[in-house]
């Protein structure tokens, strides 16, 4: 079966186009599509940006409308004439021209769809097959069947370019009319009621306006006025006159209404209706009770009370595009789950739970949400519970320095540093310290404080900065009473977060469901070889199927899986294990009296893991030294360590605990990331790109030629495409040089992004001609573009593993690999040992072949170009079915970054032909077209390639890609998991054997070519029939 016949078969989910806005959101592109500056919307009251609907065409009075703003509009009520602000939509949710209700107008002119008009133009008749009807191309002949649907294609572009221009223009004219009409009628008191107030105006005669805190609102206090300051974290158009609002602080939310009335103008209400969510404002209204039909606000989490805007401004306005807001960040799994369950669920129209990585990439904002501000005020509750108690039992708090000479721990890494010329390390705990602090005689002593472990770990439990809650303190009989005092610390601290936090528990909840911790009054205390055999008795095994060895340490699988058989036989998540063995521990721990192989330590657990490691440590010298040369430690290193106990120190013992570990556990967090406020683990800080010498510095995005001008003004041109691609381009991105290719531009640094509109899609390959370090600007400002202003669907196709990485991390994209970049190192060319590789290069140069060069800046002449052309037309001639490709044939485009061989018979005729595509620096060269044209002798093509990788390779080149090749399976990316997997390998392993993608891989693998994955990338709910059609649409070539 055809691929389009498999393609007619799907039925895309019916697409309703819901009202856009006659009056945001849209500005004037310019040729080169930046968004024109000169706007009415850039100053004055109006200078917010567009939300998702103006359509005035009904006012909704608030009685007839009310309703909480979690609920969505039924279908084909009043209310549907307002949708939710653009900012809260989820990343990939958007809208298409293309009806008249989205436009809120009758549209002038011709109602007929672009390819009617397209027909009626070329004059195109259904009901005649005659070839009379059938238009004629340039040459005179009748257009072909690709030629008709480019030229349809071509019309439709135009209608959608006509269709933008009059809605700007529309716009442009309601935002010219609502800004006079503002300014000639309202007072002076109506204009003080809304707008953007001044950053610098906090240094006046204060007001001393008494602030309310939201959380401490109810129903007692209606018909109060009050004043706070918070985000909006969610708003709706309900119409012209009516707009709701959900107002957020730290982890309390209220809703807010704004109806015009005597008090609140229609310029007002149109100003806020613009507002971005996320921005800070200030508040000031009437509390009243809610008039929802549920007698009670449902979408925030103060539900008996709503405020009645009367004043409103912004304190700090959103000016750089969200790549989320914390309105889509609280959507929790079980939401989605419950969504896609309901019957008649419409593609692209799901809630989407932001992934961890994208999350945690865009830290700020994540921590801004609800579940956040709980887990962080829970911890500090952890640290203040964790002082009360040891203060109470008399401990002093002390500070240790992080900067040590030594390692602290043996067996685990350090971070070492640079100290003056001479090393140092980081602290891996304040263990030392704290000894030594015993050996002064201060008795009981904690910190709260940094640790650093230098252990690659990239695990959901390690980090390598944590905050540790470290205590020592002198023994007077037994280790035990180390143990008691922290058993006793630990369950004030589990008593304290459920008396004081409990609402705090609740809202972390929703994201993430956990059940009570539970623990027994008596701590079981179980001893480590006990504790081994009761996890032998319940049949657990290792992974190669063997009992666990009660001398050994246990790793995380067996520690969770104890857990279980715990609170299974005990009914506890909170215990502690007893006696581990010495080689488990480290060199300052005390021996067991009367079992050397054992250690007067313990761990305690909670929810089947570790989360404190203590016991009694060694506080005699000699005893100290011994250890540590049975551990092959050098003791100059720690000279002043020992010394403090060659002094002499008292019996003593402590314990560690791992802050965000316990966190983690407590609340079920499931990644001790979200524990942290900027975790810190072996990805983190990643190396900054090196700014490599540019084959073009006066074409650089990070130095564009206009720096510190204005480039309009000075009259400067955007750099080159053909520059930018030789400074900072891959073979894909030298298809941006097609005419179908459109490029946005980036307004301040030149950047440069392509794309194709094809059937609804913005469809972009390559990755974004800029430096690595301006990707998340570039792809913010050109994904809100294709959207808002071009209100195309996006997808970005064959980027590398750096730009892959951002549309994943930053804007919570799906990603997968079924395509490659197929790379040599010409210097290191396999095919030059392959022996039937070089059987056909003797077999041509045999039969009379021969190569001729042409550099970078010297040209094939004329003459040659002319034949060279001549056999290009022979070779499309030549081509059969159906042909999957990015460029046509242009030998001769950008020509200042090509270099060209030309293989010839010894009667000149040319029977093969490579052009050299320059790339950047780090991508090298492309072998942009290697043709082996009609009745070449056997070979041509294999020689003439081979001699262009060794031309390149002796002028310093290290890398050469033949360009993208399909990949024999699907490979998942970021964000693409489950039944998802399985459909989409389905579809690539039937589209690939449907066009035979994988015959050029097989013969660049033959000329020594490796694969670098290239990655096809899509927004939540983006990659549907429809997507996959317009994929196919793109690359297919019919004829």
């Amino acid at each position: 079966m055809s691929l389009k016949k498999a393609l007619g078969k799907l039925k895309p989910g019916s697409r309703s186009n819901p009202a856009s806005d006659d009056e945001g959101g849209l500005t004037s592109p310019k040729a080169n599509g930046i968004a024109s500056p000169s706007s009415p919307a850039s100053s004055g009251l109006f200078g917010h940006r567009g939300s998702a609907d103006l359509n005035r065409t009904s006012d909704i009075t608030p009685a007839d409308s009310r309703t909480s703003l979690d609920q969505t509009p039924k279908t084909g009520s009043p209310r549907n004439s307002g949708i939710f602000h653009r900012r809260t939509e989820s990343p990939g949710r958007n809208q298409t021209f293309g009806s008249k209700a989205s436009t809120g107008r009758a549209r002038t002119g011709s109602t007929s769809s672009p390819i009617r008009v397209v027909k009626e133009k070329l004059h195109l008749n259904n009901d005649s097959s005659s070839d009379g009807d059938v238009p004629l191309n340039r040459d005179g002949e009748p257009m072909s069947r690709n030629q008709l649907r480019k030229a349809e294609k071509q019309a439709q572009q135009e209608e959608r370019k006509k269709e933008i221009r009059e809605k700007e223009e529309e716009i442009e004219k309601r935002k010219r009319e609502m800004a006079e009409q503002a300014a000639a009628e309202l007072t002076p008191e109506q204009k003080a009621k809304y707008g953007d107030i001044p950053p610098n105006s906090y240094a006046g005669e204060p007001k001393h306006l008494q602030r309310t805190n939201i959380l401490e609102l109810g129903a007692k206090d209606i018909g109060k006025e009050v004043i706070f300051r918070a985000r909006i974290h969610h708003l709706r158009k309900m119409s012209s006159k009516f707009v709701f609002f959900v107002f957020r602080q730290q982890t309390a939310t209220i809703q807010g209404v704004l109806v015009e009335h005597s008090h609140v103008s229609k310029y007002m209400v149109y100003w806020a209706e613009h507002l971005e969510a996320e921005s800070v404002v200030l508040v000031r209204g009437i509390l009243q009770e809610p008039k929802s039909r549920q007698g009670e606000v449902t979408g925030a989490s103060i539900h008996d009370v709503e405020i009645s805007v009367h004043h409103l401004h912004v304190e700090a306005a959103v000016t750089e595009h969200l790549p989320f807001n914390v309105y889509e960040a609280e959507v929790t799994q079980a939401e989605v789950d419950e969504e896609i369950a309901k019957s008649g669920n419409k593609e692209g129209h799901s809630r989407v739970k932001i992934a961890d990585r994208t999350r945690l990439s865009n830290r700020v904002i994540d921590l801004r949400s609800t579940a956040s501000q709980g887990i962080f005020r829970i911890q500090s509750g952890i640290c203040n519970l964790f002082r009360q108690q040891l203060n109470s039992e008399g401990f002093i708090e002390i500070h240790t320095p992080k900067l040590q000479g030594g390692a602290t721990e043996s067996g685990a890494s350090v971070f070492k540093v640079e100290y003056f010329g001479r090393g140092a390390f980081l602290a891996q705990s304040p263990q030392l310290a704290k000894q030594l602090c015993i050996s002064a005689d201060y008795g009981k002593v904690y910190e709260i404080g940094a640790v650093f472990r230098a252990e690659n770990s990239n695990t959901y439990r390690h980090l390598t900065e944590y905050t540790g809650l470290d205590l020592e303190m002198q023994i007077d009989e037994h280790y035990h009473e180390v143990l008691r005092v922290l058993d006793r610390t630990f369950k004030h601290i589990f008593t304290g977060i459920y008396k004081h936090f409990r609402p705090e528990i609740e809202i972390v909840k929703r994201q993430f469901p956990h059940e009570d911790l539970v623990w027994l009054d008596e701590t079981p205390i179980i001893p480590f070889a006990e504790g081994i055999r009761m996890l032998n008795e319940s049949g657990y095994r290792d992974e190669d199927g063997n009992p666990l060895d009660e001398n050994e340490d246990m790793g995380t699988r067996d520690e969770v899986q104890l857990g279980r058989v715990i609170k299974q036989k005990l009914g506890t998540d909170y215990y502690i294990l007893d006696k581990f063995p010495r080689n488990a521990r480290p060199f300052y721990a005390m021996p067991d009296p009367t079992n050397p192989e054992l250690t007067n330590s313990f761990d305690i657990f909670l929810r089947g893991q570790e989360i404190l490691s203590g016991g009694q440590r060694i506080h005699d010298a000699r005893m100290l030294l011994e250890n540590m040369e049975r551990l092959k430690m050098d003791p100059t290193t720690m000279e002043e360590y020992i010394q403090g106990f060659q002094w002499g120190a008292p019996p003593h013992g402590g314990g560690g605990i791992g802050l965000e570990r316990i966190l983690m556990l407590f609340l079920q967090l499931g990644n001790i990331r979200h524990a942290s406020m900027f975790p810190r683990d072996p990805k983190s800080l990643p190396e900054k790109p090196v700014i490599k010498q540019l084959r073009h510095p006066e074409a650089s995005t990070m130095h564009p030629p206009w720096e510190g001008k204005d480039r309009v003004a000075a009259c400067i041109d955007w750099q080159p495409i053909e520059k930018l691609i030789a400074n900072y381009g891959d073979a894909t991105n030298t298809s941006w040089l097609e005419p179908r290719t459109e490029i946005w531009r980036d307004e301040f640094t030149g950047a440069a992004v392509g794309f194709v509109p094809q059937d609804g899609f913005g469809i972009t390959v390559g990755d974004p001609l800029c430096h690595p370090s301006q990707y998340v600007k570039t792809m913010t400002g050109y994904l809100k573009y294709i959207k808002k202003e071009r209100n195309l669907k996006p997808l970005w196709l064959l980027v590398g593993s750096a730009a892959e990485e951002t549309l994943a991390t930053k804007f919570n994209w799906r990603t997968f690999s079924v395509v490659a970049e197929q790379r040599v190192d010409p210097a290191h060319n396999p095919a030059l040992q392959d022996s039937d590789v070089q059987r056909k290069i003797r077999h041509a140069e045999r039969e009379g072949v021969k190569i001729f060069d042409y550099p970078l800046g010297a040209p094939p002449p004329e003459d040659v170009q002319k034949k060279v052309d001549a056999r290009v037309q022979d070779w499309l001639q030549n081509r059969k079915g159906r042909q999957v490709h990015l460029t046509n044939i242009h030998p001769w485009q950008d020509i200042e970054h090509r270099q060209y061989h030309v293989a010839q018979t010894a009667d000149g005729t040319i029977v093969a032909f490579v052009a050299m595509a320059q790339l950047s620096p780090d991508h090298g060269w492309q072998v942009k077209y290697s043709l082996d044209f009609p009745n070449a002798p056997g070979g041509s093509i294999e020689y003439v390639v081979t001699h262009a990788l060794k031309v390149v390779a002796q002028g310093g080149a290290e890398t050469v890609t033949f360009g993208g090749g399909a990949s024999s399976k699907f490979t998942p990316g970021h964000n693409v998991k489950g039944t998802r997997v399985k459909v989409l390998s389905r579809a690539y392993h039937a589209i690939a054997t449907e066009l035979k993608l994988t015959n050029k891989t097989e013969f660049r693998e033959k000329l020594g070519a490796t694969d670098d994955p290239s990655y096809i990338c899509y927004p939540p709910h983006g990659l549907g029939p429809m997507a996959i059609k317009a994929i196919m649409n793109f690359f297919e070539d019919d004829d």
